[in-house]
This record gives structure tokens, C-alpha cells and sequence, in this order.
């Protein structure tokens, strides 16, 4: 992988990291709730940027465990939307 790649890849695993960091802080302050579609999309940018870097890493762990973590932020997504 390149250097570009490389620093790309780690950007989208710290915005994920900070999205999801945010996400909790802002439901935990009560500036979001859990029914609030911001909550799970930032959960699910949090989840894809994580995804994105380890995949590049290949440490599997954290990939399998964003993977399912975007699947419920869609799910909630879904749900609330509808």
C-alpha cells in the first residue's frame, strides 16, 4: 500500500474512533437520544471508518465488530425512518 493509502485509511479509523466517541458523549450529555437518527449515522460513519482501517491492517477482530455494529446503526436507521 502507499503512503497515500496508508494515511487514508488511518484518517478514516480516527474519524471513525471520533465519530463514534462523539455519538456517546452527545447521547450521554442528552444532546441526542437514542431514537435520533444522528445517534446510529454517526455510529455507522464511526463503524465504516473503522472497518476501512482495519481491513487496510488486516486485524480482523475490529473489522468483525464494526461490521456489526454498521449493521445495527442501518437497522436503527431503517426503523426509525419508517
Amino acid at each position: 500500500m502507499t503512503t497515500f493509502q496508508e494515511k487514508l485509511t488511518e484518517f478514516a479509523g480516527w474519524v471513525g474512533v471520533l465519530s463514534i466517541l462523539l455519538a456517546y458523549g452527545l447521547l450521554s450529555f442528552g444532546v441526542l437520544s437514542v431514537d435520533h437518527i444522528g445517534y446510529h449515522a454517526l455510529n455507522l460513519v464511526g463503524g465504516i471508518g473503522i472497518v476501512v482501517d482495519a481491513f487496510a491492517d488486516k486485524n480482523y477482530q475490529p473489522a468483525v465488530l464494526n461490521l456489526i455494529w454498521i449493521a445495527i446503526a442501518i437497522y436503527a436507521i431503517v426503523t426509525i425512518g419508517a
